[in-house]
């Protein structure tokens, strides 16, 4: 990793982190060569870190996690630069702590669309886990969300969306102008009984479904 004023507190990890960030940096560097400069893919990288270690109570995961966002980071970068011409209609959902609303909205809506577009999620405050009563009524339509990680919103994502679905972020919300917008009226499953979740997860569903169909994207 390089010396650069974003890079993590490298004396702060341990040998098995400082590897695991090599590494990532370098099967991210594979994938962008052609696209961006070492520099730019260890700054994304190292911040994505960074943001993740700020509040994260296990570390063991930070790399992945780490990789993880900076690759969606740098996807979303490549297309905001036109230097990636993704040509699929690109949809971002937004909660408060990225935890369970706009999970299980992401997670219905890969499912339903699947290589037709692109979908990413993001929290104004984001939390430390999926809600796992979310997890469990996700996982009873046949749908897993347990791999995904509470994450928040970046200038390159938001600039990148065709289509950002707020819910319940309220003012912190962001708003880009040229975006479609959309706020969904949806309670927070956050401490809810696992009824109340499957009622939410239906709702979701339906505006998903709804939304697909508007955006005519095919179901897959």
């Amino acid at each position: 990793m390089s010396d650069s004023p974003f890079a993590p507190a490298i004396h702060a990890l341990t040998i098995d982190q400082q590897l695991a960030l090599k590494t990532a940096a370098t099967r991210l560097q594979d994938e962008f060569a052609d696209t961006f400069g070492i520099e730019t893919i260890e700054k994304f990288l190292n911040s994505s870190y960074d943001q993740f270690a700020a509040r994260a109570t296990v570390l063991n995961f930070l790399p992945l996690l780490a990789e993880r966002f900076a690759r969606q980071r740098l996807q979303a970068l490549a297309k905001v630069e036109g230097k990636a011409l993704i040509g699929k209609p690109t949809v971002l959902f937004l909660c408060t702590h990225n935890a369970g609303r706009s999970q299980m909205a992401l997670g219905h809506f890969t499912h339903l669309a699947g290589d037709n577009a692109v979908a990413w999620s993001g929290g104004s405050e984001p939390g430390n886990e999926i809600n796992p009563a979310s997890i469990t009524a996700m996982a009873e339509i046949g749908i897993d969300i347990a791999r995904e990680y509470p994450k928040p919103w970046t200038e390159e994502i938001l600039r990148a969306a065709d289509v950002i679905i707020t819910m319940g972020c309220g003012d912190a919300c962001p708003i880009y102008p040229g975006r479609r917008y959309e706020n969904w009226e949806l309670p927070d499953p956050d401490g809810q009984p696992l009824d109340e979740v499957r009622t939410i997860r239906d709702q979701i569903e339906t505006r998903v479904r709804a939304l697909l169909a508007e955006l005519d994207i095919p179901t897959s």
